[in-house]
């Protein structure tokens, strides 16, 4: 039986990911210098600049690819009872791809992504075009897939999440990053502490590695663990460039993933404060920030994001979350 608790923390890990991916919109790519430059202290959602390499021009508080591919894989979850088919993953992909090129966008599928689509308009079977894919759109959309499962059942759940991996990103890299986030959501969702659900996630992430196709990569659940040595809430500002120089920033999966769960250690009762030094961050910092944002959302619940900001993602991206949480709960 899904309570109302768990109800608040499923909508608030769509709110955080939303809120975290709309804070490092303007910042991705970027330098943690190029980031200061331009907009000092970041505390709050920020315009684009003209001349950002993706998001040139963006308001402030709009989503990237994280969200929309996030929201994708709901409706795939939802329209399959609870199941990834990875041809409709593959079709779904194919076709947002294509609208936001026809909408001028240049925020478009990352090249784990990319590459395993273009293979399955090329022919290859959806089941063996992410046996490449190491990057970390895996774990950026998996949410959902932490929203419908419960944490009691690990293997069940890195099943699912494999599931969600194999048209893109079916390595034991990939799988075990997304099985990570999957799990702390699952577990926050189900009442733990973030204590609780970095214990499900490094779990989650040794099962994961086992799955898929073996790619030379450290091993994600042991760089979680490290990360979260680096983490030190009494001194934030030495955790955020020890994480940043030393676990990364990049779009591996082996470092943004790591570095979310050492950001959030870092400020384990404030999401907020957490997501706003994920964007700071420069580097994949939408990416970063979207998965501290569904993290902590999971684990805090509403109370950990205002009222406003909520707000914001909601009126500038024309979200409707409560509902999308709703329907992913009832497979629960």
């Amino acid at each position: 039986m899904v309570y109302a608790r768990a109800a608040d923390r499923a909508v608030a890990a769509l709110y955080g990911l939303a809120i975290g991916d709309a804070l490092g919109m303007p910042t991705q790519l970027l330098s943690p210098a190029q980031v200061r430059d331009r907009f000092g202290v970041l505390d709050g959602f920020r315009a684009a600049a003209p001349d950002h390499p993706v998001a040139a021009g963006r308001p402030a508080g709009s989503v990237t690819d994280d969200t929309e591919q996030a929201l994708l894989l709901a409706r795939v979850l939802i329209g399959g009872g609870g199941r990834v088919d990875a041809d409709t993953l593959a079709r779904e992909l194919v076709a947002w791809e294509e609208a936001m090129r026809a909408r001028g966008s240049l925020d478009l599928l990352g090249p784990s992504t990319r590459a395993a689509v273009r293979a399955v308009a090329a022919g290859t079977p959806a089941s063996l075009a992410g046996r490449a894919g190491t990057t970390n759109g895996a774990a950026m959309r998996v949410t959902p897939v932490g929203l419908t499962m419960s944490s009691t059942d690990l293997v069940a759940l890195v099943d699912r999440v494999e599931e969600a991996c194999l048209v893109s990103h079916h390595t034991g890299v990939a799988i075990a990053g997304a099985a990570a986030v999957a799990a702390a959501v699952s577990r926050g969702v189900d009442g733990g502490s973030w204590q609780q659900a970095c214990e499900c996630a490094v779990a989650a992430a040794e099962l994961g590695e086992q799955r898929g196709r073996w790619v030379a990569a450290a091993s994600v659940a042991r760089r979680i663990d490290w990360a979260l040595t680096l983490a030190r809430p009494d001194d934030p500002e030495r955790s955020l460039r020890d994480l940043g120089e030393l676990v990364g920033t990049s779009l591996a999966t082996q470092e943004s993933v790591p570095t979310a769960f050492g950001v959030l250690a870092t400020f384990p009762e404030d999401p907020w404060a957490a997501v706003l030094a994920a964007a700071a961050l420069g580097g994949d910092s939408d990416t970063i920030a979207a998965m501290v944002g569904a993290m902590g959302g999971a684990c805090i619940g509403l109370a950990g994001f205002s009222e406003a900001a909520r707000r914001t993602v909601t009126e500038v991206n024309g979200l409707q979350l409560e509902p999308v949480a709703a329907a992913l709960l009832a497979l629960r």
